[in-house]
């Protein structure tokens, strides 16, 4: 694998940290680069994000990428992950495929039939899934022109559900005239809570209890912010069943890393639950994986980068929670500011940011400069930076310096905010020095895809473990 191979396939691992939420088009770009350049990488690297990825906007628009490709594999590969997503992102993949690529091949059809009759031949299957996604199933019955089986018409298109059929449960949850009642439904049919919410009357403690006990610890994070406006954390036993549910989603394979964190940042929560949710967040970024290497974090405080001290403090608690090895930490202006944590939780490097202000001007490299003094030696170097610097010593100069003085050639992860250059970049290439880069847009949930590239001993690991990755193979059912 060549240098320029090696370097487009980075790249394309690289984008995916710019994420923007609901706008497929802008995700679209990349894809569409990808799989022309190079779709046998591509294929693989659907199925690695799939596993490893966070950001549902890629997902999708690999799967639509592989059902409209030339290749076989690709088509068959996309026909049986689609089978994994719910309703409404499966429309979304169909949605996408006829706005943004102008078309839909008989495969994707196929796909999408074989997703809804498997469904209507598992009543239980179909009801959850009509439940959660009632507007999306009907969207993929009548936009491809799908005739749906008569229990499955009943439910959507008539609104006459059959008798035991979740939809009809939902009617009797409505009209239930006492909180017993009302509880007894949620935990016997497991009503998810977005759904039965709106059609209790009066939201008791009792019917509280059933709520959250009939919930993923996924899904308690998502609502944490409703159940607070209806008075769950004023109810101890309530209270405690939330905790419950907190910690099941240290272990859950199925909680999104930095969600809880988000959850903790837009609710007005008490100190306890906000400690639990970053114990979330910890637990989950150690699924990730762990780095071996010795690393610096380098955060720029000059004028204007508040943005980029945030960051830093996310990706000094993400780093350190799963570090085996040194890290050291900087902050920077036209001088270096050694950060040090008393723990390796998000609420201790907050407390070690918290007089680190943005203002000065910018020397990138007088942290790294700082290092070589101090015989800190790392395998690799992150950078949050807008590239923009104005003081000496300059990075590049720093950098062969230390390269010289202490005999490494440390890796350099660029990650860009707010409007940003490519001067430090284009000048470490001219030096063939090993640099990344990614454009941060604000999005923590992509975080935790920095991970898998930190922890490998090395980018080329990483791409050969994608490579090895086998597509799935169409079944005949």
């Amino acid at each position: 694998m060549n240098t320029a191979e090696r370097d487009l396939r980075l790249e394309m691992l690289n984008s995916l940290l710019t994420t923007p939420h609901r706008k497929l088009e802008q995700v679209a770009e990349i894809h569409q680069l990808i799989v022309e350049l190079d779709p046998i990488f591509y294929g693989h690297l659907a199925v690695w994000y799939q596993r490893q990825g966070d950001v549902r906007d890629h997902k999708e628009v690999f799967i639509a990428h592989l059902l409209n490709s030339n290749l076989t594999e690709h088509r068959d590969a996309g026909f049986m992950m689609l089978q994994e997503f719910p309703p409404y992102q499966v429309a979304r993949i169909v949605d996408f495929m006829k706005q943004q690529q102008n078309k839909l091949p008989r495969s994707a059809r196929t796909a999408v039939r074989r997703y809804l009759k498997t469904r209507e031949s598992n009543p239980a299957v179909f009801d959850r899934a009509a439940l959660r996604g009632r507007q999306a199933m009907k969207h993929l019955y009548a936009s491809l022109h799908i005739k749906p089986n008569e229990r499955a018409n009943a439910i959507l298109f008539r609104n006459t559900p059959p008798e035991g059929s979740l939809a009809d449960i939902l009617k009797q949850l409505a009209k239930a005239e006492t909180a017993a009642t009302q509880a007894r439904l949620i935990v016997e049919f497991k009503i998810p809570y977005t759904i039965a919410i709106g059609a209790i009357k009066q939201l008791t403690p009792v019917v509280l209890v059933a709520l959250i006990n009939s919930m993923t610890p996924q899904e308690v994070i998502n609502n944490l912010k409703s159940l607070q406006a209806r008075g769950a954390m004023e109810h101890p036993e309530v209270k405690k069943l939330i905790d419950s549910q907190l910690e099941k989603a240290t272990k859950s394979g199925r909680v999104a890393a930095f969600k809880a964190q988000i959850a903790a940042d837009n609710a007005d929560l008490d100190a306890d639950t906000v400690a639990r949710l970053e114990k979330v967040t910890n637990e989950q970024v150690k699924r990730r994986g762990t780095i071996s290497r010795p690393t610096a974090l380098l955060v720029d405080k000059s004028g204007s980068m508040e943005n980029a001290i945030a960051l830093g403090k996310q990706l000094a608690a993400l780093i350190s929670g799963i570090t085996q090895a040194e890290l050291f930490v900087y902050a920077f202006d036209s001088i270096p500011y050694p950060v040090i944590a008393k723990g390796k939780e998000l609420s201790d490097w907050e407390r070690a940011f918290q007089h680190i202000t943005a203002g000065g001007g910018t020397s990138i490299g007088c942290s790294l400069e700082a290092m070589r003094k101090k015989k800190q030696v790392v395998d690799q170097i992150i950078l949050v930076t807008d590239e923009g610097e104005n003081v000496t010593p300059y990075f590049c100069e720093a950098y062969k310096t230390y390269c010289r003085e202490l005999a490494v050639m440390p890796n350099v992860v660029i990650v860009r905010v707010g409007t940003h250059y490519d001067w430090v970049e284009t000048q470490l290439k001219q030096q063939q020095a090993p640099v990344e880069t990614f454009t941060f847009e604000g999005d923590y949930y992509s975080l935790p895809n920095l991970v898998p590239l930190l922890a490998r001993p090395s980018r080329l690991d990483l791409l050969m473990e994608i490579l090895d990755l086998p597509l799935p193979v169409r079944d005949e059912g």
